[in-house]
């Protein structure tokens, strides 16, 4: 038996996702389950999982006082942290069922799922984030307690819940870590889904369903003991809570949590990860910024760089065995050395895995990273799927493809081209919405993705989404998607929506990089300040010439004839970008509608 296989903890085993915390501790007991960082004593400390066990205890213990029942839902808004798995582990282990939310969620937003399903505890970082939450949330008839990780609570009006400060409710001492009887069909938690559009739907996942998914995971690669995960994906978002939290339990790995976004690249050399999840949107501004870094390097280092990035593609489809061997080749190591592992270095120098997931990966930073040498494998799935459908393999990675289906998963094209998959993490369904479950699963089980795929050598390749489609007056049909990533790759381009529908030709709504605006501003001879310079001929002119030269792979009909420029971002506080930062195309549609218009005024 293998040292992966001896270290995993199976499925049957664990039973249900607090019972492969209880059989983690009871394996490894000494082993560090979590790193995190210490702001009072200003240093990285660690966690062991019997430590993690004693403060799982103490939560189980203040939440069985509150007079929770077995079934209640339970909501925590916290970031990733050992708290995060503190909290969830206590409620899994009293029957409660969890209920994730975005740290950066927008308050009405929050009041909608506390309301939908039923939510009788809160768990806010902070007496702060708990005023910006009330003024929605407070009203709702079955919240009874909030519960603040960091300061004392204060005792609410009665129509609202009481808010306790988390000393208030942790008992001192040692308590009985407690699990009920096993039950892997359990409902475990309510994942709620940030559509693009419409209200958000609570996905009902079982302790089996995200056990089976974590455990195909963990067969698809070699993970050991000593990997190290960097978590920095909300934990909120299925793919980490899977992928960064049950699959490194599942394995006896440890997990260390970033600070901030904006403090990753120092903790990627603090911490030097072995293996890192992430949606897209990461890798696109590593890819970014290396871009914007070489633009002022001299041309010698340009030309250095793109050299090493060729050889080492040529390399990686060479052991791919997608292409013979070549002289070329023998410059890989000198390469590599001089170009390659300074980049990886910047990532911590001791990377081994890297997973995107979550969104389409442009294949131009696919081909960049493995270039380079950093591992990196694109993924596919869906919260309704647990979340994991498919992933490259190392040793049979094609990072035009999303990969080949997990163990225990079936995947088959469906009309219209529609992937359609069924496995053991498959939901048990929409949480109050049966309409909307037989929309989304037949009859036979088989779920509808909404994308369109194809399937060769057992790689599953994504074509596009049923519903995001632009099809303009012509008839022609474009996928936005594709484009806004291809256009997208150049850093003065911060987001991109493509228009068109019904139209006879396309525009596109972009916003730019502040940092970049003025520099490129001053090159087209425009005061970057002036307030119509966004406006200006000779901006929109070279905009529109970028442009052209990132889309020239696409069909002549497939051409951005006019652009509307903004400095503003879309967000999630302006409601235009969903908690994992998908773009809300009507809403942004409906807030630019005069633009728009003006845009296509004097069409041609």
């Amino acid at each position: 038996m293998s040292e992966q296989a001896q270290n995993t903890i199976h499925y049957d085993e664990a039973r249900t996702l607090d019972g492969l915390f209880r059989s983690r501790v009871a394996r490894t007991p000494d082993g560090v389950a979590y790193c995190y960082y210490d702001k009072a004593g200003g240093e990285w400390r660690s966690s062991s999982w019997r430590e993690m066990a004693s403060e799982v205890a103490r939560w189980q213990a203040g939440l069985a006082s509150l007079g929770l029942q077995p079934g209640d839902r339970v909501a925590l808004g916290l970031k990733n942290s050992r708290e995060w798995v503190m909290f969830e582990q206590a409620a899994l282990g009293l029957g409660l069922v969890v209920v994730p939310l975005y740290t950066d969620d927008r308050p009405d937003n929050i009041a909608f799922i506390i309301e939908d399903a039923g939510v009788r505890l809160l768990l806010l970082p902070d007496l702060r984030r708990w005023q910006q939450l009330a003024p929605a949330v407070a009203a709702q008839p079955a919240l009874q307690n909030v519960v603040l990780l960091e300061g004392n609570g204060t005792e609410q009006a009665a129509a609202g819940p009481r808010l306790l400060g988390a000393e208030q409710i942790l008992p001192q001492g040692e308590h009985t870590l407690q699990g009920l009887p096993d039950e892997p069909h359990a409902l475990a938690t309510i994942v709620y889904t940030s559509g693009t559009t419409g209200k958000p739907k609570g996905v009902m996942l079982s302790h089996y369903n995200i056990l089976t998914n974590a455990y195909g995971a963990s067969q698809m690669t070699r993970f050991c003991a000593e990997d190290v995960f960097l978590s920095f994906l909300p934990l909120s978002h299925t793919l980490e809570r899977t992928g960064g939290y049950y699959l490194p339990m599942m394995i006896g790995a440890t997990v260390a949590y970033n600070r901030s976004i904006q403090q990753l690249a120092e903790d990627l050399q603090s911490i030097r990860p072995t293996v890192l999840i992430s949606v897209p949107r990461i890798y696109e501004r590593f890819y970014s910024r290396l871009n914007g870094q070489l633009a002022k390097a001299p041309a010698y280092r340009r030309w250095l760089f793109h050299l090493a990035v060729a050889v080492g593609w040529r390399d990686f489809e060479y052991r791919q065995g997608r292409r013979r061997w070549h002289p070329e080749l023998l410059l890989q190591p000198l390469l590599r050395r001089l170009v390659a592992g300074k980049v990886a270095g910047l990532l911590g120098g001791r990377l081994r895995l890297a997973i995107s997931g979550g969104a389409a990966l442009n294949f131009e930073i696919a081909q960049t990273f493995l270039g380079l040498g950093i591992p990196l494998v694109q993924g596919y799935g869906l919260t309704e799927t647990s979340p994991v459908i498919s992933v490259n393999l190392p040793e049979a990675n094609d990072p035009a493809s999303v990969g080949v289906p997990l163990q225990g998963v079936q995947v088959r094209i469906g009309p219209d081209n529609e992937l359609q998959a069924k496995s053991p993490g498959i939901m048990l369904g929409y949480w109050n919405n049966a309409q909307a479950t037989a929309q989304m699963i037949g009859e036979d089980g088989w779920l509808r993705t909404g994308d369109q795929a194809r399937i060769m050598d057992h790689h599953i390749y994504v074509t596009g989404r049923l519903k995001d489609i632009l099809v303009l007056s012509n008839g022609e049909k474009v996928p936005p998607a594709d484009m806004e990533m291809a256009i997208g790759l150049d850093p003065l381009f911060e987001q991109v929506m493509v228009i068109g529908e019904g139209r006879s030709w396309l525009a596109a709504l972009i916003v730019l990089n502040a940092e970049e605006w003025p520099a490129f501003a001053r090159q087209c001879g425009v005061d970057p300040e002036r307030g119509e310079s966004l406006r200006d001929k000779a901006v929109t002119g070279e905009v529109l010439r970028r442009i052209a030269g990132r889309v020239q792979g696409f069909p002549g009909y497939a051409r951005i004839r006019r652009v509307h420029l903004s400095l503003e971002p879309w967000s999630i506080n302006n409601g235009l970008l969903t908690p994992t930062m998908k773009v809300r195309r009507n809403r942004v549609l409906e807030q630019h509608k005069d633009e728009v218009e003006r845009l296509y005024a004097n069409g041609r």
